[in-house]
């Protein structure tokens, strides 16, 4: 098998799968399930990739799979608590309201735009696996160090935030606590620095340009169009002026130390 028909594969199963996923959320009207769905792709991709094609060193191999499958494995299941949870996400709750009528063909599409993510983020996975090196380098060092990093920052801002959201009288307040008083969005500063992690692994056996990709991708979308600015705006509107406040002395995304109020 080649690494071609190997996203051949892929692509041919996460794209129904999507599709069903869509239609379940038109009986549930919850799309939460789309996160959970990208995220097991991904992981259950690299592992595939490992286990199917010749490429590379057989070690380190299994070691990229161990990582984006620990990742995807971890964030799966904080995942899938939220899944069971009641009520749909508020992201797509006002997606839903803001494409009215045209909801549904409109979800259809994030699904499979989610599905075409799968299939273009998990080569990033492949290029890792590729170098013929069998020794280990300081770069492997080096992503696994930055994929821990990202693992356990990552783990600890979610259980921060959920910590913070069940505690009685916290519903309307902004969380400043633990990693979320050096950045407005820790966990997705983290989730960010994990695709980070695959970058030194790939280092000198494939081009610098095509290994940056899935970060630099991932950096706009989360930066500028899913994942924070949806965030911020319903964040204002509930809580208002102590978000402001927020906005105006906390990082947005890379964690430092907060400002002064002016």
């Amino acid at each position: 098998m080649n690494a071609a028909f190997a996203v051949g594969l892929v692509a041919v199963t996460i794209v129904p799968a999507m599709a069903l996923l869509w239609y379940r959320q038109l009986l549930t009207r919850e799309a939460d399930v789309v996160d959970l769905a990208w995220t097991v792709g991904l992981g259950g991709a690299a592992v595939f990739y490992a286990g199917a094609l010749p490429v590379g060193v057989g070690w380190r191999r299994w070691m990229v799979a161990a990582m984006a499958g620990l990742w995807s494995l971890r964030l799966a299941t904080y995942l899938f608590g939220r899944v069971r949870s009641p009520g749909e996400d508020g992201r797509y709750r006002d997606l839903r309201v803001k494409w009215g009528p045209g909801a549904p063909v409109k979800f259809f599409l994030f699904f499979q735009a989610q599905a075409a993510l799968v299939i273009v983020l998990s080569v990033h996975f492949l290029l890792a696996m590729r170098s013929p090196d069998p020794s280990l380098r300081a770069m492997d060092l080096a992503g696994v160090a930055i994929w821990f990093v990202s693992l356990v920052g990552e783990s600890v801002a979610d259980r921060q935030l959920h910590r913070f959201r069940a505690t009685p009288g916290n519903e309307l307040r902004v969380c400043k606590v633990g990693l979320w008083r050096y950045s407005r969005h820790p966990n997705y500063f983290f989730e960010w620095l994990h695709w980070l992690a695959y970058v030194p692994v790939a280092y000198g056996h494939a081009p610098l340009w095509a290994t940056l990709f899935a970060p630099v991708l991932l950096l706009l979308s989360i930066r500028f169009v899913t994942g924070i600015p949806p965030i911020e705006r319903r964040s204002v509107e509930r809580r208002g002026e102590e978000y402001r406040r927020y906005q105006r002395t906390t990082s947005a995304f890379i964690p430092w130390f907060p400002r002064c109020n002016r």
